[in-house]
């Protein structure tokens, strides 16, 4: 692989080492044309209309003809380096400069400084698409990067309430102050805590839409809502909170009925994370031309609007603190994100802010 080393040369160089070499062949041809074509040609013509072409009269005219040819292409040529070089300087400005800043934002990019940007040329749309193209990479980067530190922060978090936890009650069963049952039942609990955000983390791992894989068969959507609310009714109705499921019989889709399950489970486990006790979660499935709308609403905490964009974002929490407190990793979410893309359908959140309630809905295709 060629390297960059003390023997390369500037745009600038090159663009006049390129105009240098097009002006000597041109000069070349052009003189070989004036000295040694044009003057027979010139007699010849002076021969044809019956001039004399013998003598020393006619000798000066071909003289002064290859002389003032010879004249006129230097001056020619002249001008044309003149201009040739003013060309290549202001072009190799144009040209160097967002190419210098390119690479300076690009060794800033390599060294670690994520979201370097550089300044759009407005004159040269080829490298104003260049300069869209690098921002818009660098803004990727930055936002992957942002993601990775919180996420480790997250997970550097989650692994170490629980593991806390367990040490307190190991130091505890050392002193004589804790029961062998109680122990167990706090062991048990922060060890199905750091299961389910092994699951989790595995789960996104592979939930990403070109990985999925779906193993897709019709699938009654009545039935389907029915097999996951079900199961927790008992569970909500203890909390005092009320779950409305409105679905007409009929509707039907074609998916991965476990991938779907996992995703309308997520959304059930979101609703009732945020909702308070006594609150009230909704699920109604909605036909539409060749889909079918399942949204899943509640009247708890709501999303401010700076957080919707981003909710279905790996690891992103409305409220860290509180999320946390809840249970919540920030993947679920984004799980429910991928499977649905899979699918073909989409998924949208809605809320009127904190404290109004939320809604997600989910879009899928129909047969």
């Amino acid at each position: 692989m060629r390297t960059v080393g003390s023997r390369s040369r500037s745009l600038v160089t090159w663009l006049l080492i390129a105009q240098a070499v097009v002006l000597c062949v041109t000069a070349v041809v052009a003189t070989v044309a004036a000295a040694v074509i044009g003057p027979p040609l010139f007699h010849e013509h002076l021969h044809l209309a019956g001039s004399d072409t013998s003598g020393s009269t006619f000798d000066h005219v071909e003289e002064a003809f290859r002389s003032a040819g010879l004249l006129t292409l230097g001056a020619a040529l002249l001008a044309a380096i003149a201009a040739a070089g003013l060309v290549t300087v202001v072009l190799g400005r144009r040209l160097t400069g967002p190419l210098q800043d390119l690479a300076s934002a690009a060794t800033r990019l390599a060294d670690g400084h994520y979201g370097a940007t550089v300044a759009q040329p407005t004159r040269l749309s080829e490298l104003a698409a260049v300069g869209t193209a690098f921002n818009r990479m660098s803004a990727q980067l930055a936002s992957t990067e942002q993601v990775r530190q919180q996420m480790l922060s997250d997970l550097g978090h989650e692994l170490r309430t629980p593991l806390a936890t367990i040490q307190v009650y190991l130091d505890a069963a050392d002193d004589d102050v804790t029961s062998g049952h109680e122990l167990t039942a706090v062991l048990r609990e922060q060890v199905t805590r750091l299961d389910r955000l092994t699951r989790d983390i595995n789960a996104i791992s592979r939930a990403d839409e070109s990985a999925i894989t779906l193993e897709r068969n019709p699938i009654d959507v009545a039935e389907l809502l029915a097999s996951v609310t079900g199961p927790r009714q008992e569970h909500l109705r203890a909390r005092g909170l009320t779950l409305d499921v409105s679905a007409p019989s009929g509707t039907t889709l074609r998916g991965d009925r476990l991938r779907l399950q996992q995703v309308l489970t997520n959304l059930l486990d979101n609703a009732e994370r945020h909702t308070a006790d006594g609150g009230r979660i909704r699920v109604t499935v909605r036909p539409e031309p060749q889909a079918v709308s399942i949204e899943v609403a509640d009247d708890g905490d709501g999303i401010g609007e700076e957080h919707l964009a981003h909710v279905f974002e790996r690891f992103y929490r409305t409220d860290t603190a509180r999320d946390r407190d809840h249970g919540g990793a920030g993947i679920g979410l984004a799980i429910c994100r991928s499977v649905v893309l899979a699918h073909g359908g989409s998924i949208t959140a809605h809320s009127n802010g904190f404290g109004t309630g939320a809604r997600f809905r989910i879009t899928l295709p129909t047969p």
